[in-house]
């Protein structure tokens, strides 16, 4: 288990500035980024015990990040 917050430019740095781009100019980008940070924060803050919850629940938060990264990485690689 990592306590790394699994922020997206530190996730594909070498896609830094289009994610930043993208963020402006796609309204669906922008959207899923922002629930893949209020799902990645959820998930730091269970791992650091600062909200700690039920280990099922943070397994499916968990999944849940991992789904929206790779829908972001695909929007980022189309």
């Amino acid at each position: 288990m990592s306590h790394t917050p699994h922020e997206l430019h530190e996730e594909f740095p070498e896609l830094s500035s289009k994610i930043t781009e993208m963020k402006q100019s796609d309204p669906h980008f922008g959207k899923l980024a922002d629930e893949y940070h209020e799902v990645n924060r959820a998930v730091h803050r269970a791992e650091t015990l600062v909200e700690p919850m039920e280990e099922l629940a943070e397994v499916e938060m968990r999944k849940k990040r991992a789904a929206l990264k790779d829908e972001l990485y695909q929007m980022l690689t189309a």
